[in-house]
């Protein structure tokens, strides 16, 4: 069993809120990291059509089976619930009660910011991160190239039964696109809407343009904006938005569109072999989505705030990820290449003249690591563990 990074932050959780709330896409270890952190409690899941009529047909008592806490799974399927769950709460202020998972962020958050304000913590269990995997020892003993890493992605049910990735993950395209989406939003075209996904991934790492998808598809403006927000709260895509000041430099204004998780990008774009990912047109893109996605999934593991950013202005500058870590502003460069060359560092020399106390990194797909003074280094993708 490889130990999830977010084990100490959610017992820390559990220690300080009544309940924990734990989001994340489907399939992410939220389960198992909720019976890690509730040995003894029960555990139900809404899922299961039974449970979830049981529930439905009277709240109240189904609930009071459960008055001494319980992990309560995809509990978004039942709104109802919730109202419930903060009588329990508000008669039982005891701390680490219960746990609730949900793979639909904004449903979830929702329905709890109505009904358990103040009483419940959240925290979000992305899949796997490249921190997470070297820690372990056949990880280590089989030396993973950062390609294989991007196409195999961060699945926890990957990586423990070692299976194919594409087949895998066609799979999990399929459910998603056949049964969440279905529950979630009801969708006529379907077709259209798997167009979607894959016209997104196609543009990873770009602006997004929502016009140029609706008019590829078929659809108008309101309906990409419906969609690409279901893919949001789903944990398929996010969007990084733009860094802004007040400086009145004309900013780009808006974000940029990446995957939650490389692999699934890439069994999108049909990529299946390291060789190819290698030399794919979009490799640079793709290694650019990976990094960000590392260091938001450390972020998140750590509690930390999901304050990530780019900068891009109309002349041209542009930092694809900028921070603040401990106190200390972060600014990331990306580039896929195996070797650097001082060119790649041209946006962060533009981002040391107004922001010379800032860290700045280049990140490249090479193994040296070297500093160019005493902000600006180069580093080798696999520092990102500590980013």
């Amino acid at each position: 069993m490889i130990p999830r990074a977010i084990l100490p932050q959610a017992q820390l959780y559990l220690s300080q809120f009544r309940a924990v709330c734990i989001t994340g896409p489907r399939q992410s270890g939220k389960t198992t990291l909720s019976k890690m952190l509730f040995k003894k409690r029960p555990y139900v899941n809404f899922e299961n059509p039974d449970t979830q009529t049981k529930a439905e047909e009277n709240p109240a008592a189904f609930l009071q089976q459960y008055n001494s806490g319980a992990i309560l799974d995809e509990v978004q399927r039942l709104p109802i619930l919730f109202r419930y769950l903060q009588e329990i709460l508000d008669n039982n202020r005891a701390r680490g009660q219960f746990i609730l998972t949900g793979s639909n962020h904004f449903l979830l958050q929702e329905q709890m910011s109505q009904s358990l304000a103040g009483r419940a913590g959240y925290l979000t269990l992305l899949p796997f991160s490249y921190a997470e995997l070297s820690q372990t020892h056949a990880f280590q003993q089989k030396k993973y190239s950062l390609q294989q890493l991007i196409l195999t992605g961060g699945y926890p049910e990957i990586w423990h039964e070692q299976l194919q990735p594409h087949i895998w993950l066609a799979s999990y395209l399929q459910t998603y696109v056949q049964r969440d989406v279905r529950l979630l939003k009801n969708i006529g075209n379907l077709a259209a809407f798997t167009k979607l996904i894959y016209l997104c991934a196609a543009h990873a790492g770009q602006l997004l343009n929502r016009e140029t998808f609706a008019s590829a598809i078929g659809v108008d403006n309101k309906t990409i904006q419906s969609w690409l927000g279901l893919l949001e709260t789903s944990f398929i895509i996010y969007l990084l938005p733009p860094w802004h000041n007040n400086s009145g430099k004309r900013i780009i204004k808006s974000p940029k569109l990446y995957f939650y998780d490389t692999g699934l990008l890439c069994f999108l774009l049909q990529i299946r072999t390291a060789t190819q990912l290698q030399q794919h047109a979009a490799y640079g893109a793709i290694m650019e989505n990976w990094v960000i996605s590392e260091i938001k999934k450390n972020r998140l593991n750590e509690g930390l705030p999901d304050d990530l950013h780019f900068y891009r202005d109309s002349a041209g500058n542009e930092v694809d990820l900028v921070f603040e870590k401990n106190g200390i502003d972060m600014a990331i460069e990306i580039k896929g290449s195996k070797k650097w060359d001082t060119g790649m560092l041209r946006g962060l020399y533009y981002w040391d003249k107004y922001h010379p106390q800032a860290q700045k990194i280049l990140i490249y797909g090479g193994e040296e690591n070297k500093n160019i003074n005493q902000q600006i280094q180069i580093a080798s993708w696999k520092t990102i563990v500590d980013i």
